[in-house]
C-alpha cells in the first residue's frame, strides 16, 4: 500500500460465485493514478478483442479516485466502466454522492466484476469483507426502493449503486443509480450490470486512508476553500437570462473565469443555465434543428432557474465538496421527494423536445431516475422519435396511438413509461437513438443525433466548436464533461504547465470556428488533464475554477509523496488517453465513425438564430486533434505501439 491509494483490487467472478484480492504494483499507480487510470489500465488487456458486452467476458469496474479520501476538497467522483454496450468501444460513466469513498473505506481502490450470475445477486462489502448475496427480492424493483431495502437489510449504515428496470430490460441507455436519484448514466454501464444479473453494490467500510502529508493537504483546501465561499449578489434569473441575450448579440467574446460560473452554481446549480445557455446558442432546440427563435425567453421562463427553485427544499453536497449544487426538491406529484433536475435534463426533455412544461420535466426526470435510464439519451431520444412523427417516418400506429407532437408532454411522459417497461414502440426507443433509426429506417438515420451511438449532450458545437471535437474524438463519445474552448478558458492550464497556449482575454466571435494548431493543443489538453482529474476523483465543477485555484497537482503531491512537475500529470493524462483509444482500436471501433452528425457540425449552416451561419468540418478538426496527440493523424490510432503504455 502506498499513500493515497490502498494498492488493492477486489475481483468477483459471478459466473463461479468467488471473490478474490488483488495487489496492484505501485508502479501502476504511478503511471495511471487511480479511478478510471486504473480501470484503464486493467480493462484494456483482459477484456479480450470482439468481447460481447453483455458477456461473461466484460468486465464492470467501480472505482475510486486517487484523491478520495486524503481530505483534498471535490474529490468524492466515483466511476464505472467496462465495454459499452451502446458505443462498442470504451465506456465509463462518473458520479457523486459518497460511493467513492465507501469503496477505499473497505480497503480497495477498486471492484471489478467478471462473468455472469445465474439468478439476481448483490456484493455486500462490510469492513473488507465480500459477500455475494441472493437479490431475488430486489430484481424488479425501483433504484430507491432497491436503496432503502439494502440499507434496511444490511444494518442502516450502507452506501449503495444500484440498477433499476432499466438496466434489468438490458436499455442499451441504461445507468447506475445512488443515492436515489444521482446516475452514473453514460455508456450503458447499468444494461452491462443488468446482464451480469447484479442488482446492487453495498459497501460498509471504516478504514481511514493513509496520505503523506495531511497537513499541507489541509492548508492547500483551506485556501481553496477561500474561492469557494466568495460569493457575491446576483440577479434573480428572470433578467440574469439576458446575460445570454448580450453573449448572443455582441460580435466579440471574452474568455470566461470560472469563477463567474461557480457563483451561478453555488446559487442555482447547474439549472442556473437553463435560460442563459439557450439564449447564447449553447442549448440545441427541437432535435437540433431549431433555435433560440423558437424556444426565447417567452418559452424558457417556465424553467428559468428560480422557477426551479421554489421546489428546492435542501442543498445537495456531495462528499468533499464545499460548494453544493445539487438540491433535493418537494412536489405534490406521485414521488413527493426528489434531486433537482440538472441543466441536462431539463434541456433534454425540455427545448430539445419543445416542452415547457416544468412540472412534466421533474415528474418524467424522476420516473428516468427511478427506472435508471439516463435523462439526455432519454430526452434525444424522445426528440427523434418526435421528428420521425412530424417527418412521417413513424405514424400513430408505429407509436401504440401516440400523437407525439412537439411539446406534448402527455405523450412525453406515456413514451418515458413504454420505453422503461419496453412496450411497444418503447422496446425500439430503449436502446437509444442509434438503434432506433436502425430498426426504423426510412431515412430516420438522418434524425438521429447521437456520436459513435451516445446522444449529444446539451450543448452545441455550433455554438462552441470544441464540444464537437471532444463529442468526436474522445474514447467515450459524445460527453461534455471533458472538454470545450469554454473548459479550456476556465481550466487555466497555462498557469501551471509549460509551452500550451494562452487564450486572449477578447476576441472576435468568428475566431472560434477556425482550426488551428492553438486549438488542437487546448483540445488534447483538456483531456489530458480531465484524465488526471478522473483518477484523482476530482468534480468538473471544482476544476472550473481553475489550476491556480484548485490545486490538483499540489494535492496530487502531498497525498502520495511524489515530487513530480504539472507536465508530468499530463503525461500521466495522455497515457490513460492513449490506453483508452487503444481498447477502441482493439475493439474494432474506426474512430472517424464517431464524429458527430452535419447537422450538429453546422453543415450546412442554420440559417436563423444564435447560431446563423455558423458550421465546421469536424473531420479536419478531429485529425488536427490526432496528429498533436502523437496518434496516426489518418486513422486516429494511438502511437507507442498502439497499447498505450
Amino acid at each position: 500500500m502506498g499513500y493515497g491509494y490502498t494498492g488493492r483490487i477486489l475481483n468477483v467472478d459471478l459466473t463461479r460465485g468467488t471473490t478474490c484480492v488483488e495487489e496492484v504494483p505501485a508502479e501502476v499507480y504511478e503511471a495511471y493514478l487511480a479511478g478510471t487510470g486504473l480501470a484503464s489500465f486493467i480493462l484494456h488487456d483482459r477484456i479480450p478483442p470482439g468481447a460481447d458486452p453483455f458477456g461473461e467476458e466484460n468486465i464492470l469496474a467501480f472505482v475510486s479516485g486517487l484523491l478520495t479520501g486524503t481530505g483534498a476538497l471535490f474529490s468524492g467522483r466515483w466511476m464505472a466502466a467496462g465495454k459499452s454496450p451502446l458505443t462498442g468501444g470504451w465506456g465509463d460513466a462518473n458520479c457523486g454522492g459518497i460511493l467513492s469513498p465507501a469503496i477505499k473505506r473497505n480497503g480497495y481502490d477498486g471492484i471489478f466484476f467478471s462473468g455472469k450470475s445465474e439468478g439476481p445477486v448483490y456484493l455486500y462489502v462490510k469492513d473488507g469483507r465480500p459477500e455475494i448475496r441472493d437479490a431475488s427480492h430486489l430484481w424488479g424493483r425501483d433504484t430507491v426502493e432497491t436503496e432503502e431495502t439494502l440499507i434496511a437489510e444490511t444494518g442502516g449504515t450502507a452506501t449503495v449503486a444500484a440498477v433499476g428496470p432499466a438496466g434489468e430490460r438490458l436499455s442499451l441507455i441504461a445507468g447506475i443509480s445512488h443515492e436515489k436519484g444521482r446516475l452514473a448514466a453514460r455508456s450503458g454501464l447499468g444494461a452491462v450490470m443488468g446482464a451480469k444479473r447484479l442488482k446492487a453494490l453495498v459497501l460498509d467500510g471504516k478504514r481511514r486512508i493513509d496520505v503523506f502529508d495531511r497537513a499541507e493537504i489541509r492548508d492547500l483546501s483551506r485556501r481553496c476553500n477561500r474561492w469557494v465561499r466568495l460569493q457575491p449578489p446576483f440577479l434573480p434569473a428572470a433578467p440574469a437570462a439576458l446575460i445570454g441575450t448580450l453573449m448572443r448579440v455582441l460580435p466579440f467574446q471574452m474568455a470566461m473565469d470560472g469563477m463567474v460560473y461557480k457563483i451561478l452554481l453555488r446559487k442555482w446549480g447547474t439549472g442556473s443555465m437553463n435560460q442563459i445557455s439557450v439564449e447564447m446558442g449553447d442549448a440545441p432546440v427541437k432535435n437540433w434543428k431549431g433555435t433560440n427563435r423558437d424556444w426565447g425567453l417567452g418559452r424558457s421562463y417556465s424553467v428559468n432557474p428560480d422557477a426551479v427553485a421554489r421546489f428546492e427544499r435542501m442543498k445537495y453536497h456531495c462528499y468533499s465538496c464545499p460548494l453544493g449544487c445539487g438540491g433535493i426538491c418537494v412536489d405534490a406529484g406521485p414521488y413527493g421527494r426528489m434531486h433537482k433536475p440538472e441543466y441536462e435534463t431539463v434541456i433534454a426533455l425540455g427545448a430539445l423536445c419543445m416542452n415547457d412544461d416544468l412540472g412534466a420535466i421533474m415528474h418524467m426526470n424522476e420516473m428516468l431516475n427511478r427506472a435508471g435510464m439516463d435523462t439526455i439519451s432519454a430526452g434525444g431520444t424522445i426528440a427523434f422519435a418526435m421528428e420521425c412523427f412530424e417527418n412521417g417516418i413513424l405514424t400513430r400506429s408505429d407509436l401504440d396511438g401516440l400523437e407525439l407532437k412537439w411539446g406534448d408532454s402527455g405523450a412525453m411522459i406515456a413514451l418515458v413509461e413504454k420505453m422503461i417497461r419496453r412496450e411497444g414502440i418503447g422496446d425500439v426507443l430503449a436502446d437509444g437513438s442509434r438503434a432506433a433509426a436502425e430498426k426504423i429506417g426510412r431515412g430516420a438515420e438522418a434524425l438521429a443525433m447521437h456520436a459513435g451511438g451516445q446522444e449529444l449532450p446539451m450543448h452545441d458545437g455550433r455554438n462552441d466548436p470544441g464540444f464537437n471535437v471532444h463529442y468526436s474524438v474522445e474514447a467515450t463519445p459524445g460527453r461534455h464533461t471533458i472538454g470545450a474552448q469554454l473548459y479550456y478558458e476556465m481550466f487555466r492550464l497555462w498557469t501551471e504547465v509549460e509551452g500550451l497556449p494562452r487564450p486572449p482575454l477578447f476576441y472576435m466571435k468568428g475566431r472560434k470556428y477556425l482550426p488551428d494548431e492553438e486549438k488542437a493543443l487546448a483540445a488534447a489538453a483538456c483531456s489530458r488533464f480531465m484524465n488526471v482529474a478522473n483518477g484523482a476523483g476530482l468534480c468538473l465543477f471544482g476544476l472550473f475554477l481553475g489550476v491556480d485555484r484548485i490545486p490538483v497537482f499540489s494535492w496530487l503531491n502531498a497525498a502520495t509523496g511524489w515530487r513530480l512537475e504539472a507536465g508530468e500529470y499530463m503525461e500521466i493524462g495522455r497515457r490513460i488517453q492513449d490506453r483508452k483509444q487503444a481498447f477502441n482500436i482493439r475493439q474494432g471501433i474506426d474512430p472517424l465513425s464517431f464524429r458527430v452528425p452535419d447537422r450538429a457540425a453546422g453543415r450546412p449552416p442554420q440559417t436563423a438564430g444564435a447560431n446563423r451561419g455558423r458550421g465546421m468540418d469536424i473531420v479536419a478538426w478531429m485529425r488536427d486533434y490526432w496528429r498533436v496527440s502523437g496518434w496516426d493523424e489518418a486513422r486516429g490510432t494511438p502511437g507507442r505501439g498502439g497499447s498505450g503504455r
